[in-house]
């Protein structure tokens, strides 16, 4: 038994997707009809099977439909995805997908989740160049002595501030970058490589979760519901401060002992393999020039950069990439890399994130094989009509547990939201408690998954430190079961104040 090794992320994934592909032989295929508003032409699409029928943009058609959703919110741009019209549910003729849409499937999710691979790629690209130079080992040495003996100011620095990203503008898939820069600065405090990647993923899964003003889950679910993004928000920002201060306890716990004791950390027999990976060299000083200094600089700037273009000037992938494409010119330049050597030094650091960028592909592959075999609105249809006749107690708690669920078929926090608030929200008026109770159910059930959810991000970030799921789940579990007792306690409790 002792030579059986825990699958690899790409295994893991292909597994699930046959499992998904089972699922659409035993889940009756079905579908809502969908509305979109048409800012060109001012209408409203309608879809319904394969008839499309025009209606006009007013409050009249919302209210006809059952929509209870205020007509600026679609004609503002707030609501810019079709969502799914109430009681418009209907089996349709079963679409399981065979043995050919399974092998397709991974192709087609790599082609649907390009704009995130490219990213991924020239974000490796960019580390080959900055870890070329010698700029990012003089860096975290100068790091490593600033901070030494109050190493734990980076696990609370690091958690909140990423956290802080994730709860305003949904900082999520760009972590991904930010896993081969600080990990090194994690081992050079004597920490292992289980605690950078818990600061940077629990910070943005809890951010997410407890998301404030973020437009992609909190803003866009409100109008979806039919709300403020205003109703319900004191509820949210005491369980990004409760839920935030349980986890950074729990990394520091963990912290300490694996700083005390090596042998104590999770991942004790990767040590040698992680640090070689991610460069750390003994008896090895770099000079900090100023060309290294302003390298680091550049390689800073991007981010920023990226930061604020996805917060305020409404940024996406491609800009995204354009800015780590162009800093890594810069930083080739600075330093006088030569052409020949920059492109070979590029090519072989995006190939290095190669096997990230693929796993990524294969999870969007899973989604296509669901939105393909039509199980994803029938998962909807079922979960709605579970809370039928449940006290607000019962409600609150189980509705988080059903968006936790839904969560693994739609991973999509903004398309969770359009496809499932016209749906889901009303069933809070049915027990008398304000939809803002779904709105944050449907956060804290999306995040709370995602700290697990193996179509998410988890296997990605996993596969950036070549750290395996099961001991992640081994680090984790513990937490995710505070955290689970703790927001279940908090829902029950909120709907009685």
């Amino acid at each position: 038994m002792k030579n059986i090794k825990f699958p690899t992320a790409q295994t893991i994934l292909l597994i699930i997707a046959a499992l998904v592909t089972l699922l659409t032989w035993l889940i009756p295929a079905g579908k809502y009809n969908t509305l979109a508003y048409d800012s060109a032409s001012s209408t409203f699409i309608e879809v319904a099977k394969d008839e499309t029928k025009t209606l006009p943009a007013t409050q009249a058609t919302l209210d006809g439909l059952s929509i209870k959703i205020p007509l600026e919110k679609f004609t503002s741009g707030d609501i810019y995805k079709a969502i799914n019209i109430p009681n418009t549910y209907r089996e349709l003729e079963a679409k399981p997908q065979g043995i050919t849409d399974f092998i397709k499937s991974p192709i087609r999710g790599i082609i649907e989740a390009a704009d995130i691979i490219f990213l991924v790629l020239i974000i490796g690209g960019l580390i080959g160049i900055i870890n070329s130079t010698g700029a990012f080992d003089a860096g975290i040495s100068w790091l490593a002595r600033i901070l030494k003996g109050r190493e734990f100011i980076l696990i609370i620095l690091v958690t909140t501030l990423v956290a802080a990203g994730g709860t305003t503008f949904g900082l999520a898939e760009e972590t991904i970058a930010f896993f081969p820069i600080l990990i090194p600065v994690f081992l050079a405090a004597k920490y292992d490589a289980l605690v950078g990647i818990a600061c940077i993923f629990i910070g943005s899964s809890i951010g997410t979760m407890c998301s404030t003003i973020n437009p992609f889950s909190t803003i866009i679910a409100s109008d979806s519901a039919g709300i403020s993004w205003t109703t319900g928000l004191p509820g949210r920002v005491f369980m990004l401060v409760s839920c935030l201060s349980i986890c950074i306890f729990y990394i520091m716990r963990y912290a300490k002992r694996v700083k005390n004791d090596p042998t104590k950390s999770i991942i004790y027999d990767q040590k040698e393999q992680i640090e070689a990976l991610f460069g750390e060299k003994k008896d090895h000083t770099v000079t900090f020039t100023l060309r290294l200094r302003l390298a680091l600089l550049v390689f800073a700037l991007c981010f920023l950069v990226m930061i604020i273009g996805v917060s305020l000037l409404d940024w996406w992938f491609l800009e995204m990439t354009s800015t780590f494409l162009v800093g890594a010119i810069l930083i080739g330049i600075i330093t006088q890399i030569s052409e020949s050597d920059f492109v070979e030094t590029f090519v072989k650091g995006a190939a290095d994130l190669l096997g990230v960028a693929l796993i990524i592909g294969i999870a969007r592959g899973v989604t296509v094989i669901m939105a393909d075999g039509l199980i994803s609105d029938t998962m909807l249809y079922y979960a709605s009509g579970i809370t039928e006749g449940m006290s607000k107690g019962l409600f609150a708690s189980v509705i988080t547990i059903i968006y936790a669920g839904l969560s693994f078929f739609i991973p999509s926090s903004s398309g969770m939201a359009v496809l499932t608030m016209p749906i889901m929200s009303p069933l809070a008026d049915t027990v008398n408690v304000g939809r803002e109770i779904v709105v944050n159910a449907y956060q804290y059930g999306l995040g709370l998954f995602y700290l697990i959810n193996p179509t998410g991000l988890i296997l990605a970030s996993l596969a950036v430190v070549k750290v395996g799921f099961n001991k992640w789940l081994k680090f984790i579990m513990p937490l995710f079961i505070v955290l689970i007792v703790f927001t279940l306690v908090v829902m029950t409790i909120s709907v009685y104040l």
